[in-house]
């Protein structure tokens, strides 16, 4: 091509690659037009490979999930959070990358090379309740552009995006005590993801807000609540003064099938007894149950926000992403608490 217009090969990838000239020299319409129409005869089609390769990008974003089943179920709670980010990948010319390595149980995601197959894209975005710290850690040490979807502030140097589970959290609470409880009970799993100590927090400081008993007592936490959470225990609460308890959200949705397995099974009618709130959604097997009192959790827009968090990343950008507001649902498990005889 370089021969066909007269020119040298340096002078072609400027043309063809639209960039300045390294010594700030304009090339002349005259040598330009020259150039295309040799291209143009040769039947020349640039090669986007090589173009992202030249300039040291892929365009191509990345998404891991620390799932045992990477969530392209719809009806997987992860998966609304995919859409936000395939759309918001799409508007801003990103192509996306799907690494399933943890579609086994995880085993994908163990051992110190586990993650460097993500490489192959820009940066990378992580979805998962629990992550491997050691192996984030050194990509954030390396330079490789990381957002992980959901807040991590324990896990340092990572990006991440997140839902404010505290207001959130401290809404409904604020709601059960305008009904008129003055006793509620949280049911969460027995770990230390900050999504539920992030509801704790809330949960907490809602029952603060409203002058209401926040001691230990007012937490039951279970490693297997579905389990654990019995009716008997159920009753005892209620005998004690309880008139409501919340639940968290989580992968399993353990908490939640627990509290209404036990309700179910202490004869308890709902929301004529005892009071419900789910801080989150309900597990898709459950939609056909009433629709419970809560929030519901922003998932496009946080897909949407941690994309742009990442694009930001990858290009050298300052980039932040504010905390996104859930959004309170009245729901239909809550009502005032009976009159105590």
């Amino acid at each position: 091509m370089a021969r066909l217009a007269g020119v040298s090969q340096a002078t072609v990838s400027l043309v063809l690659s639209a960039k300045p000239d390294a010594k700030g020299r304009t090339i002349s319409e005259e040598t330009r037009r020259r150039v295309l129409e040799a291209a143009r005869s040769l039947g020349y089609v640039p090669d986007p490979a090589a173009r992202r390769l030249a300039a040291a990008r892929n365009n191509l974003l990345g998404v891991f999930s620390f799932t045992a089943t990477f969530p392209t179920d719809v009806q997987h709670s992860y998966y609304p959070f995919l859409v936000g980010v395939e759309r918001e990948a799409a508007a801003l010319g990103y192509d996306l990358v799907l690494f399933t390595g943890s579609s086994t149980g995880g085993a994908g995601a163990a051992g110190p090379d586990a993650l460097s197959r993500i490489r192959l894209a820009d940066g990378c975005l992580f979805i998962g309740r629990h992550t491997p710290r050691a192996e984030l850690k050194r990509l954030v040490e390396d330079g490789f552009p990381v957002v992980h979807l959901g807040r991590r502030e324990e896990l340092e140097g990572v990006a991440w995006v997140g839902a404010d589970y505290v207001e959130a959290t401290r809404d409904v609470v604020g709601h059960l005590a305008g009904l008129g409880h003055r006793q509620i009970v949280l049911v969460r799993e027995d770990d230390d993801a900050p999504a539920s100590t992030d509801r704790q927090r809330g949960f907490l400081e809602g029952l603060e807000a409203a002058g209401l008993p926040s001691g230990p007592a007012t937490v039951f936490r279970s490693a297997d609540p579905q389990r654990e959470l019995t009716p008997e225990r159920l009753r005892a609460w209620a005998d004690e003064g309880v008139t409501a308890f919340v639940a968290e959200e989580t992968d399993t949705g353990a908490a939640w099938r627990g509290l209404l397995s036990a309700v179910r099974e202490a004869g308890l009618d709902c929301p004529a007894e005892v009071s419900l709130a789910l801080l989150g959604s309900p597990p898709s097997d459950l939609a056909g149950e009433p629709e419970p009192t809560g929030f519901d959790i922003p998932r496009p827009q946080l897909g949407a926000a941690a994309v742009r968090l990442l694009a930001g990343l990858v290009t050298g950008e300052e980039a932040r992403e504010p905390l996104v507001g859930c959004v309170f649902r009245p729901g239909l498990t809550a009502g005032p608490p009976r009159a105590r005889s």
